[in-house]
């Protein structure tokens, strides 16, 4: 058995893999590049993976463990998504092997289908049960933060249930796409007065649709400068998701598990709305959850 192995997160948009210790869980190189699905042909898959990380594999005999999107209809093949409750080893089980390279394993996802909640992930597993092992717990609740947003109810080494929000997608959509978040797109740098602003607005008794209006309405009549309307309509989204999952928190801490960008932002809400929070990485947790997969995988 190798004393490494290599763990990828590839998702929509992005590649991140990195060379691990399997023994300490210490990273010894990394490599990220902007070729996620969109980017590639069914067919290139597995050419790009060697070409990326070939020269960590000492001819084959080092492992490869892939997570994200990679694992879709859209990326290299699709594996299969487990239903919940289900747990790292039963994950570790049903890793498929990836068409045309050799010792290289793509991670399933999960699904929720129940009357009334239906949910998919893919990625977000890995990095619960990595979170798990970081903070040295079986039981907890995670928020990764992203594009979609999952929030995730881990149970005695079991991820138990999910949901996901669609609050980075739509951020992206209405700053770019609509008028009120016009003033926004020239400017880039974050705006907390702005952001903290949108928070409260996320209250509104008329609710969100009402409260991204105001982006416009504030800018023209109370003072919203343009530089902190995409704040502000960040702070409404971000405030909607973290109190419509109020039940799931108020009487536990969160792990935030994403970029410290994102984490920044969510610790702002959460703490805002009387959360308590615990900050993780997203790489780290990766790469805690794909080498604790890659031990039940092994044994």
């Amino acid at each position: 058995m190798s004393e490494r192995l290599i763990a990828i997160d590839w998702g929509t948009s992005n590649f991140r893999a990195f060379l691990v210790d399997r023994t300490t869980g210490e990273c010894l190189d990394s490599h990220r590049s902007d070729a996620g699905l969109r980017s590639l042909s069914s067919e290139a898959f597995p050419h790009y993976c060697q070409a990326q990380v070939g020269a960590w594999r000492a001819g084959g005999r080092v492992p490869v463990y892939l997570s994200g999107m990679v694992g879709s209809a859209r990326g290299w093949c699709e594996a299969p998504q487990l239903e919940v409750p289900a747990s790292a080893t039963q994950l570790a089980a049903s890793v498929m092997a990836a068409p045309g390279l050799s010792n290289a394993w793509i991670v399933p996802g999960l699904k929720v289908v129940q009357d009334g909640h239906v949910d998919v992930m893919r990625g977000e597993e890995v990095q619960a049960f990595g979170s798990l092992t970081l903070r040295d717990t079986t039981s907890g609740l995670c928020c990764l933060p992203g594009t979609h947003s999952k929030w995730v109810r881990m149970e005695q080494d079991h991820l138990t249930d999910f949901t996901t929000a669609m609050t980075g997608e739509l951020f992206h959509a209405v700053r770019f796409h609509t008028l009120p978040g016009e003033p926004s797109r020239d400017h880039a740098a974050f705006d907390e007065t702005g952001f903290r602003q949108g928070l409260e607005a996320a209250m509104h008794p008329d609710g969100p649709l009402h409260a991204l209006f105001e982006a416009r309405s504030r800018h023209l009549h109370a003072g919203l400068a343009a530089e902190a309307v995409g704040g502000f309509l960040s702070g409404v989204l971000i405030g909607n998701e973290v109190l419509s999952q109020r039940k799931k928190w108020q009487d536990t801490s969160v792990t935030l598990v994403g970029s410290t960008a994102l984490n920044s932002l969510y610790r702002i809400a959460l703490e805002w709305a009387g959360g308590s929070v615990v900050e993780i990485s997203s790489d780290d947790a990766t790469l805690a959850g794909l080498c604790a997969l890659a031990r039940r995988h092994e044994t």
